[in-house]
């Protein structure tokens, strides 16, 4: 993240009423050459004590196949079980706020944090972020060890680091690697339109590490562990952690609201600059950014002044060579920042002012990437939709929304759980709460039913 607390040194940070108290050095991990060391015990103990283990709890509903083939969909063939889970933590503030994984927690009846000292607490969830797969819980207890937050903005490929948490529930576990490589986009959270920016290792995590920290040299938190890519589900040296930066500020919007407000840009179905269209736009070959396709109208990107074939170098001085790049960007930021986009138009390099806004203030929008209009007359004519259809036309789903494999510009929505839509408004008030839809489409002159899972934010 860009907003960044600024310290010398070691500093404990006081925050603004409602923050979490959190100790920060944004010191890079090294400099110069470095001292033989035979030893990272002395670093790594106060970081032991302030990783933890999360054990949750969930109800799910279990198919007896038997009495379903006999019986069918009747009453008694499925049954309520417990399924448990395991993973790992980082107390970050004495006052028991805990950083993890969304997936750690994320449909929990009931969670049990154990600290290394024995001890045992409930915690309650503050808020999660799939986008991020960030989750705050918290527990009540106070004085408790916590790690320092480093700047992973400064971290570089081959720094040493450490994982730490409870891997397979063998108990605490540190392991030892490199950073591998930075940036990390693999498509795990395009499910729900995630932001990616994973720090790679080659220090072992497995099952169980999720959640638990990835620290520096100087025993910093650098990373919160959240995936691996293993054909075997175990450690074959590519372990995944959110960077703290990211991580931080979610934790800090999650504490302090519930939730996570992203910005707003407003540039539809943008594409990546490659050297064959930078040479047909008379840019150099080399040059690597955003080319925009299409802006949604009213947008910020609209009101900013940005245009069609527009290519965004950077944003807010951070380059973007690719979609991820600045999806990631504008989502670091929330509703009301100023930012500039760094843009070359008709070969001429120029800086375009925006205010991102809040994607819930797009009155077109019904999903998260998916806007509509009602169908009007012109719309009618235009499309050549049938005069006995009404509903609302999708116009627009952005490659970034987490709809993008079923709804697709031209669908006609019709009716909404049989419900006939005509509004906006109205859809959206009819879709408010997640869970499976049954929408009825019009598409190529048919009438088809489809069912969406929509989630929240």
């Amino acid at each position: 993240m860009k907003n960044k607390l600024i310290a010398l040194g070691l500093l404990a940070v006081a925050t603004a009423s409602g923050e979490p108290a959190l100790r920060v050095d944004n010191s890079p991990v090294s400099a110069g050459k470095s001292a033989v060391v035979t030893s990272y015990a002395d670093v790594l103990e106060p970081v032991q004590k302030a990783v933890v283990s999360i054990h949750s709890t969930k109800t799910i509903r279990v198919v007896n196949p038997l009495l379903r083939q006999l019986f069918g969909n009747v009453p008694g063939v499925e049954r309520e079980d417990k399924e448990t889970g395991l993973g790992s933590g980082v107390i970050v503030t004495a006052d028991g706020y805990i950083l993890t994984n969304n997936h750690v927690v994320e449909g929990a009846d009931e969670l049990t944090v154990s600290l290394p000292d024995d001890r045992k607490f409930t915690a309650k969830v503050i808020g999660a972020d799939a986008k991020t797969d960030v989750a705050v819980i918290k527990i009540d207890a106070g004085d408790l060890p916590t790690v320092t937050l480093a700047d992973s903005d400064k971290l570089r490929v081959g720094d040493i680091v450490f994982a730490v948490g409870n891997p397979l529930e063998v108990g605490e576990t540190v392991t030892m690697g490199i950073v591998s490589a930075k940036g990390r986009d693999l498509g795990l959270l395009d499910g729900v339109g995630g932001y990616e920016n994973f720090i790679q290792t080659d220090a072992a995590i497995n099952l169980g590490n999720s959640g638990g920290a990835l620290v520096d040299a100087k025993g910093r938190l650098i990373g919160i562990n959240s995936a691996i890519v293993s054909p075997s589900r175990g450690s074959i040296g590519l372990g995944f952690a959110v960077p703290i930066n990211l991580a931080a500020s979610v934790m800090r919007s999650l504490i302090a609201t519930g939730t996570v407000r992203r910005g707003y840009l407003g540039v539809e179905s943008p594409q990546d600059l490659t050297p064959e269209l930078a040479e047909q736009l008379g840019l150099p070959k080399e040059t690597r950014g955003v080319i925009v396709t299409d802006i949604t109208p009213g947008s910020p990107a609209d009101k900013g002044g940005l245009k069609s074939s527009d290519v965004i170098l950077a944003v807010n001085e951070t380059p973007v060579s690719t979609i991820e790049e600045m999806h990631l960007a504008i989502g670091e930021m929330a509703p009301g920042a100023k930012t500039d986009l760094k843009v070359m138009r008709d070969g001429k390099p120029a800086t375009i002012e925006v205010t991102l806004a809040d994607p819930e203030e797009n009155p077109d929008e019904l999903l998260p990437g998916v806007t509509v209009e009602p169908v009007t007359e012109d719309v009618r004519r235009k499309m050549d939709i049938d005069p006995r259809i009404t509903g609302l036309c999708i116009t627009a789903v952005s490659d970034s929304s987490p709809y993008i494999e079923v709804l697709v510009p031209n669908m006609v929505i019709v009716s909404i759980n049989q419900e006939e839509i005509s509004s906006v408004a109205a859809a959206r008030e009819s879709m408010k709460r997640p869970g499976r839809y049954l929408l009825l489409i019009y598409f190529h002159n048919a009438l088809t039913y489809i069912t969406l899972a929509v989630r929240k934010e």
